[in-house]
């Protein structure tokens, strides 16, 4: 299958640097898959998209960091950005906007609510959500917790994916989610580097670190993802010991490089608006060096798997550990702690410091560095709303970062609020501007997808297992980057492009090839038309013989079968509630008139019926102006 060129109407409509490049555009889904969706989808598809011619309380977080966000941070009361204080209402339009940023849907229910309550107030309200089941309690309770030999749960991963899916998709604390799953891209985990006993319960426990911590405060999370087990396993600071002269042995420095160059600070030295130093050979300054590597990873050295909750079961012959310890923050074990002084980034851990005092110094240095608030602020802006935010966005984030208007610095509700009421994020500025908006990602499009049109496991089982093929599914699961690299790097530039020569980065394309593409129309049409097929969804295990295989994973459709006779009516709210009514109304129009090349009216099947909302969500999720979120 190849792909579809980008059509000239779409071109014209948007500016050079943010045309979809022709690996990305709408490829005709295959006609093996979903016949009838198929049939309906085939007459239009090129004309229509792009081919031929046209956890917290309110008030303080569990951290202790302040609730910031609401009415301290950049943005919050500016006129044109609370959107029912200091402005008029937002449109259903700007509410859609506004959600697809903040969280994964806009169903009508939600855009009503935004509407009422103005972004700041609707935005306070989500983040004192508090977190519901967490992942370890979800593995536990469909009875993932269990060690025997027939089922061999203590060394499955993909338990982990079935409850990630459930997390995303039916989890109250949208926008909680939403951020620790920015945040799982940027201190990454990825469950396909769990190589230890009970490699599920170490992602959920990772998972639930992220949730716990994903807003509150910057240097709890740090503190976390340090200590957490999965963390531990993936960098190896679980295991890392204090150097030995008699065998050559040092401390591993995985965590102690990576915690540096991803998760705090970068390679270079960067202003408050994220752009790079320079010295006055216009050089960029390198942010640390080998012996500040060498030095720190001392600090992470004697930590090992918490033990004392065990309980444990015999597998055969053998005797397995239960998975409380795959959740439990790793304990010091002092024994196997460097003593060694250790100089890093300006700090020095004297020489014979206690581990747990080490920890903090170290921590407390990483937390206070001037690149954090841009470092982190800059990836934030960029998996939630924009590739190539202006350095004055980044700085103004920064300033939230650095002082949440309360003299808290870490704060991340108030760096979340910064990001989604700043001016450039709720300006319409950005829907025209052709360096603004963002590639949605693979594994974002399907939540969403799922999320609007109320999809639901009969039996609650979420058996969707790791979507990472990109020929065949999705391209990307959360939790399964490829390496801590992420699955795209934030400064990445699709060579040979109008990106490039105009120097802008578009991360989310680093994952996008003719495959993918392909690949990704066709798992597309085949969910949202028949949802998704599971083998024994009353079982934790599969089971080819169980009576109840089948599509156990569906959606309702509910805000889109009442319009099914009224081919431009429906095509428009699928526009608003998927792209908040970005797909432009030429093109709508072209899906509409695909549509109604097969008659359907009230009285027609619930087959047919289906068909046509599965036909007019799949087109709208196929359009270039839905792939690029702005």
């Amino acid at each position: 299958m190849h792909p579809t060129p980008t059509a000239p109407a779409e071109v014209a409509a948007r500016a050079p640097d943010t045309v979809v490049p022709p690996a990305t555009a709408a490829a005709a889904p295959s006609s093996s898959a979903a016949p009838a969706l198929a049939s309906l989808a085939a007459a239009g598809f090129l004309a229509a998209c792009g081919g031929g011619s046209g956890g917290d309380p309110a008030g303080p977080a569990p951290d202790g960091s302040a609730m910031g966000g609401g009415g301290s941070s950049p943005g919050t009361g500016t006129p044109g950005t609370d959107g029912g204080t200091a402005a008029a209402a937002p449109t259903s339009e700007e509410a859609a906007r506004f959600l697809l940023q903040a969280q994964f849907s806009a169903t009508d229910d939600e855009i009503a609510a935004v509407r009422a309550q103005g972004y700041a107030a609707w935005l306070a309200q989500q983040f004192a959500q508090p977190i519901g089941t967490t992942g370890a309690d979800w593995l536990t309770q469909r009875g993932y917790g269990v060690a025997n030999a027939d089922t061999r749960y203590h060394n499955a991963s993909y338990p982990a994916d079935y409850m990630l899916w459930a997390q995303l998709f039916t989890e109250r604390d949208a926008v909680r989610k939403r951020v620790a799953l920015a945040l799982s891209e940027i201190m990454v985990v990825s469950t396909t580097g769990l190589n230890q006993t009970w490699p599920a319960f170490l992602a959920a426990g990772y998972w639930d670190v992220l949730n716990q911590h994903a807003l509150g405060n910057f240097r709890a999370l740090l503190e976390a993802v340090t200590l957490n087990p999965g963390m531990g396993v993936y960098l190896n600071v679980l295991g890392s010991q204090k150097e030995d002269a008699r065998t050559g042995r040092q401390p591993d420095e995985n965590y102690a490089r990576e915690v540096m160059q991803l998760f705090t600070l970068g390679l270079y030295r960067l202003n408050a608006d994220g752009t790079e130093q320079r010295d006055a050979s216009g050089n960029r300054i390198e942010t640390y060096g080998p012996s500040d590597v060498s030095h720190l990873a001392r600090v992470f050295t004697g930590y090992d798997y918490d033990r004392s909750q065990n309980q444990s079961f015999t597998v055969g012959t053998s005797t397995v550990s239960g998975p409380q310890q795959a959740v439990r923050p790793m304990v010091l074990v002092a024994s196997r702690h460097s003593t060694l002084a250790a100089t890093f980034l300006g700090t020095t851990v004297a020489a014979g410091a206690a581990g747990d005092a080490a920890l903090k110094t170290a921590l407390d240095t990483l937390f206070n560095h001037p690149n954090v608030a841009p470092f982190i602020g800059r990836q934030l802006i960029q998996r939630l709303v924009t590739s190539n935010p202006s350095p004055a966005y980044v700085a103004r984030v920064a300033a939230a970062f650095a002082d949440n208007g309360s003299g808290v610095r870490g704060d991340l509700r108030a760096v979340v609020a910064a990001i989604l009421l700043d001016p450039e994020a709720r300006g319409a500025a950005g829907l025209s501007g052709p360096a603004f908006g963002r590639l949605r990602e693979p594994m974002v499009r399907f939540v969403q997808w799922g999320r609007t049109f109320g999809l639901r496991s009969a039996r609650g089982s979420w058996k969707l297992g790791d979507l990472s093929d990109p020929a065949t599914r999705l391209g990307q699961s959360p939790l399964r980057s490829p390496s801590v690299f992420n699955f795209f790097r934030p400064g990445y530039v699709p060579p040979s492009t109008a990106l490039a020569s105009a120097g802008q980065v578009a991360p989310e394309f680093q994952i996008v090839t003719e495959s993918s593409v392909g690949g990704y129309l066709n798992f597309m049409q085949n969910a949202i038309r028949n949802g998704l097929f599971v083998n024994a969804p009353d079982l934790p295990q599969n089971n080819a013989s169980n009576t109840s295989n089948g599509f156990d994973i569906t959606c309702d459709y509910a805000a889109l079968l009442p319009l099914v006779a009224d081919a431009n009516a429906l095509v428009r709210k699928a526009a608003l509630l998927l792209s908040a009514g970005q797909v432009p109304a030429a093109t709508q129009a072209r899906i509409a008139q695909a549509l109604a090349a097969t008659p359907v009216t009230a009285t027609s099947s619930a087959a047919a019926q289906l068909n046509r909302v599965a036909a007019a969500v799949l087109l709208v999720m196929a359009c270039p102006a839905y792939l690029v979120q702005k």
